[in-house]
């Protein structure tokens, strides 16, 4: 049995988990941030790093008690070396590489985007086999920075085909739910403010970009941040000043269940489409969701509906920043020899594609 002690520090998630043969989760720990960070609006990176500093020593002890794992079963450890927050990223290295020295154990490098793809790969019904993935399959990665299409012929092979030229699907949720004052995390936060909305009442722009399969969610950004202003206190000014007979005009309450239904179906039309396109184009096995807004609900019903091949998609736990997809994929790695050994010039080039 091959256990691997995983770290992923590279936003505002301070995780832990300890993995066995790359399938089985034997524990996962995860130390969330989302409370210090909500009332920016956003991560604070300097302060996301420090909480890391203090946080991560007790979740990788919790990691190792709840499996009933010593240190002397450690065959490995996993850590994410980007892309993400330099600081955050920082603390998770350093003390990945300090365990491993210290065990005599490779250090293997995983790129956080890798191990989203690979929380596929986890078993998540207990029953003690990883799950039977075919290739070429290809992976919608969409997530608070990144939005990407991987075509993946085997383990270790990647092709990206598109990505987002501008704000990523995640990062567009987290920017029109500050918009319409709805709170942060974004995706949670639209997704609950479209219910009993009307998807269709705005029509928002699709950015097609040719034949390409690369996204755009800036110019939908602006559209939304268009329709908002209409109900903004800015108005006012556009309007005939005060008088006696004529009062000012009062501003019509903002309909935020239609604008939030309406810019969720934008964006999820958008990376259904551009994702069924790519399975066809490239003839795909399977496809496999990845990534935080994977979690969106109704992104996993209309990317299930008409796939015309299977569709994969991590339960919600592992489908936010954890430490278990980073085991997961480290494990490939460490079963081809491709590890760095601690030397981390050889870690910042395991680059995805």
């Amino acid at each position: 049995m091959t256990k691997i002690l995983a770290i992923e520090t590279s936003c505002d998630e301070t995780a832990a988990a300890v993995i066995e043969d790359g399938v089985r989760i034997k524990s996962n720990i995860v130390a969330s941030q989302i409370d210090i960070h909500r009332r920016y609006g956003g991560v604070f990176p300097e302060m996301a790093s420090r909480q890391h500093i203090l946080t991560i020593s007790t979740v990788i002890r919790d990691a190792l008690i709840e499996a009933r794992a010593g240190w002397n079963e450690v065959k490995a450890v996993a850590v994410t070396y980007g892309p993400g927050l330099a600081g955050s990223l920082l603390v998770g290295v350093n003390v990945a590489k300090g365990i491993a020295m210290a065990l005599g154990v490779p250090l293997i490098g995983i790129n956080h985007l890798e191990g989203h793809i690979y929380a596929n790969w986890l078993d998540v019904e207990g029953k003690g086999r990883r799950p039977r993935i075919k290739f070429p399959a290809l992976s919608l990665i969409v997530s608070g920075g990144h939005t990407e299409l991987v075509l993946i012929r085997g383990h270790g092979s990647y092709q990206i085909l598109g990505r987002t030229i501008d704000d990523a699907a995640g990062e567009a949720f987290d920017k029109v739910a500050r918009i319409l004052g709805i709170g942060f995390p974004g995706g949670p936060a639209i997704q609950k403010a479209a219910e009993g909305g009307n998807p269709t009442a705005y029509k928002f722009p699709r950015a097609r970009l040719g034949n390409s399969f690369d996204f755009s969610f800036s110019g939908l950004k602006t559209a939304v941040l268009r329709e908002v202003q209409k109900y903004s206190a800015v108005d006012r000014l556009h309007q005939p000043e005060e008088s006696a007979d004529q009062p000012p005009l009062p501003l019509k309450q903002m309909p935020t269940a239609n604008l939030a239904a309406s810019f969720q179906m934008a964006v999820v039309d958008a990376l259904v489409d551009k994702t069924k396109a790519a399975a066809e184009a490239y003839d795909v096995a399977e496809i496999l969701l990845a990534g935080g807004v994977s979690a969106n609900t109704l992104l996993r019903n209309k990317m299930m509906s008409g796939a015309g091949r299977p569709v994969r998609v991590p339960p919600l736990y592992l489908c936010t920043d954890n430490a278990a997809m980073i085991g997961a994929a480290a494990y490939w790695r460490w079963k081809a020899g491709d590890v760095a050994n601690w030397d981390l010039d050889v870690v910042a080039n395991l680059r995805l594609g």
